[in-house]
């Protein structure tokens, strides 16, 4: 009886944590990405929550576009395309094999790495559609004797329906001899593909910095991940990443207000004692919620009480709970603390935060905890 006045009343529950996603944005970069290769298709990149923004919510997003095919890792991921997202879905990431009798083949297509797995997906015929990975390089995993790999396995390529040669790039992002090795590595296999006899529709080799810096026509489709979200691939970035629009801003909530005398500390180890008197507010986000330790008495928020004004965390992040210096300003429980911009030159750009840990914005971005509520704003009718 109390799930049925639950399901009638519907209350809402207000969260202290949240994300937005603008989808504006999201549709723009895509846009981007496509003029800047014409003549193929863009499969964005979803893998690990849509590199931290969602899942669900990109899958929205992107049916508002004209998008064939998105790539995730796994099999969950795969599932909660199926259920938001109108078009099909390349699993990039090897699976257990049982796991592949789960998917479903009419609606996504396979990346094999080994005989192991093309040998399992051809009991399901020319409903199997897969993409063969060729280790062009980066020396992870994927075919290294392309010809080797055709001999031994003929029987089971005439079951499948081969619509695909795929690759990575190693060092796309930067000036590497690397860079074209590999692209000679892999269009040799997709010439030995085609004396084989096999014409694979999807041929791709790039991420988000590949989109920027290949050009070949042989190459029918990309993969970018970072630069979909409005994130350059790129150290340093010139006038053409500049375009790409940083779609996510994260924001949580003051959950308490403490005074401090001069030389008193606040959060674990005393990493930080305050100068003279001052007060602290806590928000209840730390490093379980995606906020890294190594942004300790670095990274400045920005407080949106009836005064805007920076604020730099106090102390150690905690597991759930992160502490800032507010010196003397007026701030309230309930006001509202943005601790991701947008803005690429605010101090709590994700490009700015990275740098102050030490890594990548990759590893920022999906690191933000899945469980946080996130929102579409700025969604287009179509």
């Amino acid at each position: 009886m109390l799930d049925i006045i639950r399901k009638i009343i519907k209350p809402k529950y207000e969260t202290l944590n949240w994300l937005e996603i603008d989808a504006g944005k999201i549709i723009a970069n895509l846009n981007y990405l496509k003029s800047l290769q014409k003549e193929a298709e863009i499969f964005p990149v979803l893998k690990a929550n849509a590199y931290g923004h969602g899942l669900k919510e990109i899958c929205q997003i992107l049916n508002k576009a004209t998008v064939k095919m998105v790539v995730v890792d796994s099999y969950p991921e795969a599932q909660i395309v199926y259920r938001y997202f109108k078009g099909k879905v390349l699993i990039l990431g090897e699976m257990p094999l049982g796991a592949y009798r789960y998917t479903k083949l009419k609606r996504t297509e396979f990346v094999v790495y080994n005989e192991k797995t093309l040998r399992y997906l051809a009991r399901f015929g020319n409903r199997a559609h897969i993409h063969l990975f060729v280790n062009s390089g980066m020396n992870r995993e994927g075919i290294k004797d392309i010809w080797g790999f055709i001999d031994n396995n003929k029987k089971y390529l005439a079951k499948v329906k081969l619509s695909g040669l795929c690759s990575h790039l190693a060092a796309a992002d930067s000036s590497s001899i690397l860079n074209a090795t590999q692209e000679d590595v892999f269009m040799d296999a997709l010439d030995a593909l085609k004396t084989a006899g096999y014409f694979p529709r999807w041929v791709h080799l790039g991420n988000s910095a590949a989109v920027f810096k290949t050009d070949n026509k042989f190459l029918t489709a990309y993969r970018p991940g970072l630069a979909l979200y409005g994130y350059s691939p790129f150290v340093s970035d010139n006038e053409q990443e500049s375009a790409l629009q940083p779609a996510l801003e994260l924001f949580s909530r003051v959950v308490s207000v403490q005074s401090l005398r001069a030389n008193e500390s606040v959060s674990y180890n005393e990493t930080y004692r305050a100068p003279e008197a001052t007060k602290i507010a806590t928000i209840p986000f730390g490093y379980f919620e995606g906020l890294d330790r190594r942004l300790s008495n670095k990274a400045e928020f920005l407080v949106l009480g009836e005064q805007k004004f920076w604020a730099r965390i106090a102390g150690r992040v905690c597991m759930n709970l992160s502490s800032l210096e507010i010196k003397n300003n007026d701030v309230k429980i309930g006001d509202t603390v943005k601790l991701i911009s947008s803005n690429p030159d605010d101090p709590n750009s994700v490009a700015n935060l990275a740098g102050l840990m030490g890594t990548i914005s990759y590893e920022l971005l999906v690191k933000i905890q899945a469980n946080i509520r996130r929102f579409i704003i700025n969604n287009p009718k179509k």
